[in-house]
């Protein structure tokens, strides 16, 4: 095990709480990770950070409003729906923007078995209107939701949701009754590939224990993985997009 591994295991073996940063996935070619290497017994941290040192990429402020930035947030654990404001409030920090254009929540986490209802939303949902009411985030959208789903949450929700994502490959043409009521109440329907689990607790922990394998990596969850996207709005490219996860040890 080289020294950058034997390092992060000291700082990991300390921490309770871990976040990691892709940085800018665009800027991968020409990357390097950065990891604490050298600590002192006083400089352990509670909350472990590791980026992408070359990746990261902030927006320029006199910039920004020629750029769209959106998130896509996908809750891993059973965590309590007030991680999302963590989740916004890092992707804020990590971009340099005092908020995020939208935000779209892939289905939270269920029981095998049991269909996604309104009860299991509402807490999220509540949270993102939270956020839209202190001006974190403009818009927000929900992902896999079909028209009794959506309709649910539309009469429901005081924040009514802007756009529905659906994936195409469970739905090659879009529903005709989402698409009458996503017309009638001026919802965008957008369309995806992500498979129905972006990360699972043990490919989470499998990828961990293989970065650094003199760690207990069981005994770390993955809470959340937000994933960003940065367009210039005048010519619809991106110029920028990368992954914010969070991930606790158990029981802290």
């Amino acid at each position: 095990m080289g020294t950058d591994s034997r390092a992060a295991g000291a700082l990991l073996a300390r921490a309770r709480t871990l976040h990691l940063q892709t940085g800018n996935l665009l800027n991968w070619g020409r990357l390097r990770k950065k990891c604490p290497s050298t600590h002192s017994e006083e400089e352990f941290p509670d909350v472990l950070e590791c980026t992408v040192s070359h990746a990261v990429e902030k927006i320029n402020p006199d910039e920004r409003e020629e750029m769209k930035v959106s998130a896509k947030l996908f809750i891993v654990g059973s965590n309590s729906s007030s991680s999302m404001r963590n989740a916004v409030d890092m992707a804020c920090s990590v971009l340099g923007v005092a908020q995020l254009d939208s935000v779209i929540i892939a289905s939270p986490p269920i029981e095998d078995g049991v269909n996604l209802s309104l009860e299991h939303l509402q807490p999220y949902w509540e949270e993102l209107e939270n956020l839209v009411q202190s001006k974190k985030i403009i818009a927000i959208g929900t992902s896999d939701l079909d028209k009794t789903q959506l309709e649910q949450l539309y009469q429901w929700a005081q924040v009514k949701p802007n756009s529905n994502q659906v994936n195409l490959a469970s739905c090659c043409v879009m529903p005709p009754d989402l698409t009458a009521f996503a017309k009638q109440f001026d919802i965008q329907l957008l369309t995806h590939n992500d498979p129905k689990e972006l990360l699972s607790e043990a490919s989470f922990q499998e990828a961990l224990q293989e970065s650094i394998p003199d760690i207990q990596a069981q005994e770390w969850v993955p809470l959340w993985l937000l994933r960003y996207s940065v367009i210039v709005k005048s010519r619809g490219i991106i110029k920028s997009k990368g992954y914010i996860l969070q991930a606790k040890r158990r029981g802290s």
